[in-house]
C-alpha cells in the first residue's frame, strides 16, 4: 500500500523436502506481493509458508508492494528473490519502456512460472449511472497506485476506448482498498482493480454499496493486442451481479533474478508445484495455476534452475 509496507517474517523449518543439493550461499528468500486487499498478498504469504518449511536452510518473508512494476524494479537490484508480476509490465520491464516505469531494460530478470489471469474488473456505483466505458468520461475514477501493473492496465483500456485521462472528472492514484473506501463514502465514481476474481477489495464494496461491473467489450480488448485476451467475470462473482461481464485478462508470472542461485530457482519452482494445495486454499485464484501452463506466454528467459525442473518434468527438451 501506499506509505504502508508490511513485511512479514515466516521462520523456515530446519528439515524439509527441497532443492537437491544444498543451499549454502542463499539463505533469505523475500516474496514481493502487492496490496494486502488484493490477491497477490495472500497467494504470496502461502508460497513464503510453503518456501519456509519446505527448503532447508533457508528463512523467507512476505513484502506488501505497489505490486507489479516496483516489484520488477526491486528484483533487478537484489531486493527480493521471487515477485508476482502482471505480463505486460513484465513485458515492458524487459525492454526498458521508461512511460511504464522501468528507466532501463530490467535483464536480470528470469522467468520462474506463469500462474493465474488477472481480469481488469472496472466497478462503478449504481447511483454514477456508469454503465459503459464511455460513460467515464467526466467521473472519478481511481487507476491504481501511480505506474503500477494495475495502472497500466487502466491507461491501455482508456486509450483503446478513445479516453484518456483528461477526459476523467477527476483521477486517483490509489490501490485497491483505498479506492474501496473512497467508493463507499461517496468520493469516487468507480474503480479500475486488475487481480484475481473474487479480490477482496470488490467483494467488500459489493456487499456495502450497490455497483455495476462496467464491461470491455472484445473489440476494445482486440486494439490493445497481446498479451491482452478476451475474458469473462462470470456472473455472481460478486454481490449484485447478476450477469456474465465481458472484459479483458492479462496472465501473471512469477518471476525471480540472474543473482538467484541455480539451486534455489529449482527448488522454489519445485515446492511451488508440489504444493498448489496450499495455494488453492489460499485464494481460489491458486485453483488455477498448473504444471501444464506454466510456460505458456512466459516473456523473459527462463531461470536456469527453473529450466532444469522443466526439462525433468519433461515440459522441455
Amino acid at each position: 500500500m501506499v506509505g504502508r509496507r508490511r513485511v512479514f517474517g515466516l521462520v523456515a523449518g530446519a528439515l524439509a523436502f527441497g532443492a537437491a543439493e544444498p543451499l549454502a550461499a542463499q539463505t533469505f528468500v523475500n516474496v514481493l506481493t502487492g496490496g494486502t486487499a488484493g490477491v497477490y498478498y495472500p497467494l504470496g504469504v502461502a508460497l513464503g509458508r510453503i518456501y519456509g518449511e519446505r527448503i532447508p536452510a533457508i528463512r523467507t518473508s512476505v513484502q506488501s508492494t505497489k505490486a507489479s512494476v516496483e516489484n520488477l524494479n526491486l528484483l533487478q537490484a537484489g531486493k527480493g528473490e521471487i515477485a508476482f508480476t502482471l505480463g505486460d509490465s513484465l513485458i515492458a520491464a524487459w525492454k526498458g519502456d521508461a512511460e511504464a516505469g522501468f528507466k532501463a531494460p530490467l535483464d536480470k530478470l528470469r522467468g520462474i512460472a506463469g500462474i493465474y489471469p488477472n481480469y481488469v474488473q472496472i466497478v462503478a456505483s449504481k447511483e454514477s449511472g456508469i454503465k459503459t466505458l464511455a460513460d467515464l468520461r467526466g467521473k472519478r475514477l481511481s487507476v491504481g497506485a501511480p505506474k503500477s501493473g494495475t495502472e497500466l492496465n487502466a491507461r491501455a483500456i482508456l486509450a483503446a476506448a478513445g479516453l484518456s485521462y483528461a477526459d476523467l472528472g477527476k483521477v486517483e492514484y490509489l490501490p485497491f482498498a483505498e479506492s474501496v473506501d473512497l467508493m463507499k463514502n461517496r468520493q469516487l465514481d468507480a474503480t479500475l482493480q486488475s487481480a484475481g476474481l473474487g479480490v477482496a477489495s470488490i467483494r467488500d464494496l459489493s456487499t456495502s454499496v450497490p455497483i455495476r461491473m462496467v464491461p470491455v467489450p472484445p473489440e476494445v480488448v482486440a486494439k490493445i493486442g497481446a498479451p491482452f485476451r478476451p475474458g469473462v467475470i462470470p456472473a455472481g462473482t460478486y454481490t449484485g451481479q447478476d450477469a456474465d461481464v465481458p472484459t479483458a485478462t492479462i496472465p501473471n508470472f512469477l518471476v525471480t533474478h540472474s543473482g538467484v542461485s541455480d539451486e534455489l530457482a529449482y527448488a522454489m519452482t519445485k515446492e511451488l508445484f508440489a504444493n498448489l494445495d496450499q495455494l488453492a486454499a489460499a485464494h481460489a485464484e491458486g485453483k488455477k495455476i498448473t504444471l501444464a501452463g506454466a510456460l505458456d506466454g512466459m516473456p523473459v528467459p527462463l531461470h536456469p534452475g527453473a529450466e532444469r525442473f522443466y526439462r525433468e518434468k519433461g515440459l522441455l527438451r
